[in-house]
């Protein structure tokens, strides 16, 4: 089918492959957060500790920021869908483990702590894998931005649904049952990886010591302005936004008064409008332009998650979480886009690893210092710190993106996804 006569929305779904991952992975996903609205809701029951929810979102994302450089070096080299089929069996055995000893009556804040860790390591070779073996299972790279679009929109459908589910099976059956419907939601994405039909391309020979690549890729990272601008920028919303989610249980039961499915309730709202950012991007023809929508989502990211600080209703924060999912979806997703259009093929699994860092290595330390913060000043009180960083982060970008436009439509123009008349007429 001709690009022209594709669904705008669906294009990229026209590849086989893409189809495959798309259909698995969205039963997987859901599994993913059910687990993660039933350890959140866990160690809360366990504790009512905000330090730590704080310390186990920590243990879950410090390895992506420790390993993520190595990883990097390793997906340039390795056979990338390989590592993906591991990579999902071995989180279907850590999900096991949790439900095991959630059911068992056994499970303590260490062993949770213990597997985030171990969910974490495998994490860090995941993510970057995952983002850089999108452009294999896309067979028309123009419907790159689409892909990932809608790999976003996935995301964010499953977190709809899942954290809804989870809410009714905590309140119902408790939180063991969570997990093991999460370690079978794993067996959707191997069939579908191992039903993929993959070209055997040719391997990248190592060209050196890992260390020594890993410094080349952080030696493009750092000297290239629009990848240097977007991977930072991304980095100061993931830690001081992102810790809300992490907050999340506390604002429900202490500030709203509410119980699990309350929780439920504030995480659908945010990804309604994470899936309602997704589709706007999926919707768009080109990328010109993305640099402007991730300066405006990070604006209204922050400015929503200054007026949920303010919240003290359960109504009035439903209203306003969906304008802070859509931002952070829009934003990350922008960033994810714009990467992967200009970055060299070679360097790929690198660069995505970085990405990797910004949006989930730098997580950790947010979420440590939003616990420590929220059980001395509260979890409103945080919040609102968190946003209105965002918020100045939005007048960063708005200042270099003049700049940024002209390093990055040359590379649109070479590469053929924008024409030389769209380039003079616009910028990313």
């Amino acid at each position: 089918m001709s690009g022209a006569a594709r669904p705008r929305l669906t294009r990229a779904l026209s590849s086989r492959n893409f189809r495959l991952f798309f259909s698995g992975q969205s039963v997987s996903l859901i599994g993913t957060w059910i687990t993660r609205i039933a350890t959140s809701w866990l160690v809360y029951r366990l504790t009512h500790s905000a330090l730590l929810l704080g310390i186990v979102g920590f243990c879950g994302q410090i390895p992506t920021l420790v390993l993520a450089p190595m990883a990097g070096v390793l997906v340039d080299r390795w056979d990338r869908h390989r590592l993906l089929v591991w990579t999902q069996v071995l989180s279907a055995l850590q999900s096991l483990a949790l439900a095991l000893l959630a059911l068992s009556g056994t499970i303590t804040v260490g062993w949770i702590l213990g597997l985030q860790v171990v969910q974490g390591v495998i994490n860090a070779f995941d993510t970057p894998a995952r983002q850089a073996f999108v452009i294999q299972m896309v067979e028309d790279r123009a419907d790159l931005p689409n892909a990932i679009a809608l790999n976003s929109t996935m995301v964010n459908g499953s977190r709809i649904i899942g954290p809804s589910i989870g809410g009714v099976i905590i309140a119902a059956a408790g939180e063991g049952w969570c997990f093991m419907l999460d370690a079978i939601s794993y067996i959707a994405v191997i069939v579908s990886l191992l039903a993929m039909r993959i070209e055997k391309t040719e391997r990248r020979q190592a060209r050196g010591a890992i260390g020594a690549e890993m410094r080349a890729g952080f030696e493009y990272v750092s000297r290239f302005m629009p990848v240097r601008t977007a991977l930072l920028l991304l980095a100061l919303v993931s830690t001081m936004g992102m810790p809300y989610t992490v907050l999340m249980p506390m604002v429900a039961a202490q500030t709203l008064h509410g119980g699990p499915h309350t929780l439920g309730s504030l995480m659908t709202a945010s990804g309604l409008g994470a899936v309602a950012g997704a589709l706007y991007l999926a919707s768009r023809r080109s990328v010109l332009g993305l640099g402007r929508a991730m300066a405006l989502a990070t604006l209204a990211f922050g400015a929503g998650l200054v007026a949920f600080s303010f919240a003290r209703t359960t109504w009035v924060a439903l209203l306003v979480l969906p304008i802070v999912g859509a931002g952070m979806m829009i934003e990350m997703a922008s960033t994810n886009t714009v990467l992967q259009t200009i970055v060299e093929e070679e360097l790929r699994g690198r660069v995505m690893a970085f990405y990797s860092m910004a949006f989930l290595g730098t997580a950790p330390i947010g979420s440590l210092i939003a616990g420590v913060v929220a059980d001395r000043i509260g979890a409103a009180e945080t919040i609102l710190l968190g946003g209105i960083a965002c918020v100045a982060g939005a007048g960063w970008l708005a200042l270099r993106l003049p700049r940024l436009r002209e390093q990055v439509r040359p590379i649109y123009i070479e590469r053929g996804i924008i024409s030389a008349v769209q380039g003079d007429a616009a910028g990313p």
